[in-house]
């Protein structure tokens, strides 16, 4: 392997590698901590190991049976409010955590969804996921599950206008090659 080559795997790695350093010293000085540190890593991956295989077969199946134009119709530029409540009803609907909705908002962008879609998909995602929603209801009553539930909605609009407004092309370009491949 060339040198540049393993300087570019080494940067590639190195937070990892980094962590894993950081993992070895807490064991190293505490055994109890580095094992509990290493037992809560390994749940976590498993968590992540469990999620992640069906999420990815859904976006295969969305990128074989979901024509570009199909979802630029749906979530593109153009779509609207359409798009928007669309958005906002499959973050609201999706089921696991947020590191699984990333792998879903390249897709939606590579097939064509709008940038501020995609946004407000992850926004929801995060925020106002159904089951949560049913959750706090009955936990917490309707009124504070209403008054954050539209505290989230307009925080999802503004966040995503305001990053609409602020981000440069050259970023904006740079995360649409990315979700492109």
């Amino acid at each position: 392997m060339k040198t540049t080559a393993r300087v570019g795997l080494l940067r590639r790695y190195l937070f990892l590698l980094l962590v894993v350093g950081a993992g070895v010293a807490v064991w190293l000085v505490s055994r109890g901590a580095g094992l509990h540190a290493a037992t809560i890593t390994l749940s976590n991956l498993k968590e992540m190991l469990l999620v992640l295989p069906p999420i990815f077969v859904i976006l295969g199946l969305l990128d074989a049976w979901v024509p570009r134009e199909r979802m630029t119709k749906l979530m593109g530029e153009g779509s609207g409010l359409r798009g928007i409540l669309l958005a906002f009803l499959l973050g609201s609907a999706a089921a696991g955590p947020l590191y699984a909705a990333f792998p879903i908002a390249q897709v939606l962008l590579k097939k064509g969804a709008s940038m501020r879609n995609v946004l407000i998909l992850l926004g929801a995602w995060s925020t106002t996921k159904i089951p949560m929603l049913m959750f706090e209801l009955t936990s917490m009553g309707a009124r504070f599950t209403l008054t954050r539930l539209m505290a989230d909605l307009v925080g999802i609009i503004l966040i995503t206008l305001l990053l609409e407004r602020f981000m440069k092309d050259k970023d904006r370009n740079e995360i649409l090659g990315k979700a492109q491949g």
